[in-house]
């Protein structure tokens, strides 16, 4: 196996915290997925509206593992709508947001699709295209990263 190209790539364990600073989420715990093409983040109340010529999708965060109470409103630009299958193989259409994130002192954007994850483990999925050649991932590991948010 040659991996001499990545070996300047920081490694990141199989969960970590993450931040959404432009959707106000300053931690969300997040599971990283490289069976998942596309990142996901949970989210409920999602409405997509039309304003000055621009789809805004409107929505609503649990940001926190097992907590129904805490909420965070939220809202960004539609990218797209994208058919993605979920976990059960069920093909779901979802709403498809840019937005910047931060993991550890890494900051970039990713595509994040929309869906209700509230019977999930993880309130946020981190997919293989927001991952690829930027971080090796350490299965063995978790929370290698601490937020400087």
């Amino acid at each position: 196996m040659n991996i001499s190209k990545n070996q300047s790539l920081p490694l990141i364990g199989w969960r970590e915290y993450l931040a959404l600073p432009q959707l106000g989420v300053k931690e969300i715990k997040a599971k990283i997925d490289t069976g998942a093409k596309t990142s996901a983040l949970h989210a409920f109340n999602v409405n997509v509206v039309e304003r000055e010529n621009q789809e805004i999708v409107e929505f609503e965060i649990h940001p926190i593992q097992k907590d129904n109470q805490t909420s965070v409103v939220a809202t960004a630009p539609l990218l797209e709508y994208r058919t993605v299958k979920n976990s059960g193989g069920i093909a779901e259409t979802r709403p498809v947001i840019e937005t910047k994130i931060i993991l550890g002192d890494i900051s970039w954007a990713i595509a994040l699709t929309l869906t209700n994850r509230d019977s999930m483990g993880f309130r946020m999925l981190l997919g293989r295209d927001a991952v690829k050649n930027r971080f090796l991932v350490d299965t063995g590991n978790s929370f290698l990263h601490h937020l400087k948010v």
